[in-house]
């Protein structure tokens, strides 16, 4: 029973000091947080890796905004109110202008390269 105790105890060290930082160093790298406040993207330009996924979170009090990729030709997104956020994986290289669908003089971009 001892034995039991103490194997389930060097599993569980193990776990947490070899698997968990790789886990969340890993994870962390693979979202990046553009935040919405006062008007604004910020940053407004960022560049990433392919694979990599971009986090709008809306910092505003009382405003709606959206993350909206027009010149793809995506049509006008839905808005997110203060403290939602909106995710994009971004696979393929380029630059990939955006704007705020209610608010067109807030724009940003994200270059994605390798």
């Amino acid at each position: 029973m001892k034995l039991h105790i103490v194997l389930v105890q060097y599993f569980l060290t193990a776990l947490m000091v070899f698997i968990l930082p790789i886990y969340y160093a890993h994870s962390a790298e693979d979202v990046i947080t553009v935040e919405i406040f006062k008007f604004q993207f910020t940053p407004q330009e960022i560049t990433i890796k392919p694979g990599t996924t971009v986090r709008w979170i809306n910092k505003e009090k009382r405003q709606y905004h959206s993350v909206w990729f027009e010149q793809l030709g995506e049509p006008e997104p839905d808005y997110f109110f203060p403290d939602e956020h909106y995710d994009r994986k971004f696979s393929n290289e380029g630059s990939f202008p955006y704007r705020c669908g209610p608010h067109p003089k807030m724009t940003g971009v994200v270059h994605v390269k390798k």
